[in-house]
């Protein structure tokens, strides 16, 4: 006979209420900020001066938005910010990938040697100086190569990445192997299926670090043309003669903070729609990235 356990639900006590207040309170903190910024992009020149918290405008309008895409500033840092996401993306999970999987094998020679090298570059570096002195000296300064190729790969990555193919089972590759299969093949067409967890990751933390990229570009471009949309946003927030700029080149019914808070909507809009699809596999590869190995 099966017992049946008659305490199936727990009581609720003073330290659950005090867990849920606390909760409450850190996601309203968290929350607000964001919430803050959507409801002053869509307000009124009247209701954004006004002071109080504001949850919801008593008017929408969208004249903050229609400033926001009638400068042409925008759509360069865009099409720039979207180039470097995608192409440095792209070659990143390319470059860890390869690395990561040439490093889980233990037949790779000097393997020990390899690996504490690259974890050596997590403690020490050259130094800014020093990098925009290699940069300069190859003629990436003033190029897009510039906002790609220092973000190509990281030591972190290659270690994390690493972890996780060593923990699949020999057994993928040993049954292709006997298929015939040339290594390129299990590479690519076996194991990266496989590491789709861990690519994930990869691909959440690269496309993010190159999105809020802004420092690289201010030290490497030199053309308004190689411009990032968070350049971009950086002089909108902090330069008031771009500001000015901006304000003067429109009649539509704005203020400084209504441009500014459409701006930062348009400008994390993009990793807020992609997050979700790739969050599923974000605590799968995480964990066994970093305990495994």
């Amino acid at each position: 006979m099966v017992a049946i356990n008659r305490n199936t639900t727990r009581r609720w006590n003073w330290f659950d209420g005090l867990i849920t207040a606390f909760m409450t309170i850190a996601v309203i903190a968290f929350l607000y900020p964001f919430w803050h910024t959507l409801v002053l992009s869509f307000s009124t020149p009247a209701f954004a001066t006004s002071l109080g918290l504001k949850f919801i405008p008593p008017e929408v309008t969208f004249d903050a938005y229609k400033v926001v895409f009638q400068t042409n500033i925008i759509y360069i840092g865009y099409g720039n910010t979207l180039l470097r996401t995608v192409a440095g993306t792209a070659l990143t999970i390319v470059v860890t990938y390869c690395a990561a999987y040439a490093l889980s094998r233990r037949s790779l020679p000097f393997r020990s040697t390899l690996t504490f090298l690259i974890v050596l570059t997590m403690f020490f570096s050259g130094g800014l100086i020093p990098m925009f002195l290699v940069m300069k000296s190859y003629g990436l300064v003033g190029t897009k190569l510039a906002l790609i190729l220092p973000m190509l790969t990281s030591a972190w990555n290659i270690l994390i990445a690493r972890n996780f193919i060593a923990s699949i089972g020999p057994e993928l590759e040993e049954a292709a192997l006997v298929d015939g299969a040339h290594p390129l093949k299990i590479v690519f067409l076996v194991m990266f299926p496989v590491s789709m967890p861990i690519i994930a990751v990869l691909t959440i933390w690269t496309a993010v670090a190159h999105w809020n990229a802004w420092f690289d570009a201010l030290i490497y471009t030199t053309s308004e043309k190689d411009i990032v949309l968070q350049l971009v946003l950086r002089r909108l927030l902090i330069d008031t003669q771009t500001e000015s700029t901006i304000l003067q080149s429109t009649v539509a019914e704005t203020t400084s903070d209504t441009i500014k808070a459409a701006t930062i909507i348009v400008s994390i809009l993009p990793i807020i729609c992609v997050y979700p699809f790739l969050q599923k596999h974000f605590a799968k590869g995480i964990m066994v990235g970093s305990v495994k190995g």
